[in-house]
């Protein structure tokens, strides 16, 4: 069983602030750091690679200062590459469990390590976990690697729309919940990431996965209703190189059933290259209602779009 250990516990009282290396700290059940600004929203522990903090140190001259939190994370582990290691991941420190659930970030500013090296390493080495279990975690504990999410023939990646969730005023529940269907489905989640519903960023993200991470089917989730501020079916069209339009179709036929304000959805299917992209609800109860529908159907799909079945 793979193993490191924790070399810093930090946190930050307020936001804005860099984080401070605490020694110890309770890590509470589905909200994260006790005493931590950012514990509470989608991304409940932030964990770092120790080894990469020391490459980073290497590269920049050792003239900049690295203490533990500088980058904004919560846990310094030495022993894991994190960004190799697939969404679903679990990790144990003594009573504490936690689930992987976002690769990397967005830099939405520039923190204070990229404004005076033109370089930040958590939004490419840095992963997120929300806590399955509470405990006590303090510098010296072991970590160790519970239980790898099972891979899968298919890779997918999940995208969530919400400004509010974005902004840390509301968790993002759709966006795991995906994560974890698909998961035990057994598809491999290769990124799971959470922005505001701008129709730009949206396009950048897409863009991005389809031709650089290229998951076999990425999910969305939220932006496809009546407000101005729903852009998610904008930017899945300007992505799209070919239609799908019945899966969108039979999505919202089978929604019907169970309300009829499905018929307000503006979702979209669309394929990029060899991935295909799949507008979803915005809730955690229609992503799993419409998940169950289309799932039994999409590994033929995706077969063929890979070149790998009859169509």
């Amino acid at each position: 069983m793979k193993s490191g250990i924790v070399t810093a516990v930090c946190i930050s009282e307020r936001k804005g602030t860099v984080k401070k290396d605490v020694g110890r700290c309770m890590i509470l059940k589905d909200f994260g750091l006790e005493g931590d600004a950012h514990a509470g929203s989608a991304r409940q522990v932030s964990l770092l690679s120790a080894e990469q903090v020391e490459a980073f140190r290497e590269r920049s001259g050792g003239v900049v200062e690295l203490p533990p939190g500088v980058f904004g994370e919560n846990l310094l582990i030495e022993g894991f590459d994190f960004k190799t290691l697939p969404v679903g991941t679990l990790f144990r420190i003594n009573e504490v469990l936690l689930e992987l659930t976002q690769i990397g970030k967005t830099c939405h500013t520039g923190c204070e390590i990229a404004k005076k090296t033109g370089e930040c390493i958590m939004p490419r080495e840095g992963v997120f976990a929300r806590v399955l279990e509470g405990g006590e975690v303090k510098t010296g504990d072991k970590v160790e690697l519970v239980e790898k999410a099972a891979t899968s023939h298919f890779r997918a990646a999940v995208i969530t729309a919400s400004d509010r969730s974005f902004r840390g005023e509301r968790p993002d529940r759709s966006g795991p919940k995906i994560a974890e269907i698909i998961s035990k489905a057994g598809y491999e989640v290769i990124a799971q990431l959470l922005l505001p519903d701008d129709e730009e960023r949206l396009v950048d993200a897409l863009t991005s996965l389809c031709d650089k991470d290229k998951p076999d089917v990425i999910f969305t989730t939220g932006g496809t209703g009546l407000s101005s501020r729903d852009h998610m079916p904008e930017a899945t069209k300007r992505v799209a190189e070919r239609d799908v339009p019945g899966i969108a179709e039979a999505i919202r036929a089978y929604s019907l059933k169970i309300t009829p304000n499905a018929m307000l959805s503006r979702a979209a299917s669309v394929i990029r290259g060899r991935t295909l992209i799949i507008n979803l609800p915005g809730s955690p109860k229609a992503v799993t209602e419409c998940l169950e529908f289309v799932l039994p159907v999409l590994e033929h799909g995706l077969g063929i779009l890979r070149g790998e079945a009859d169509g």
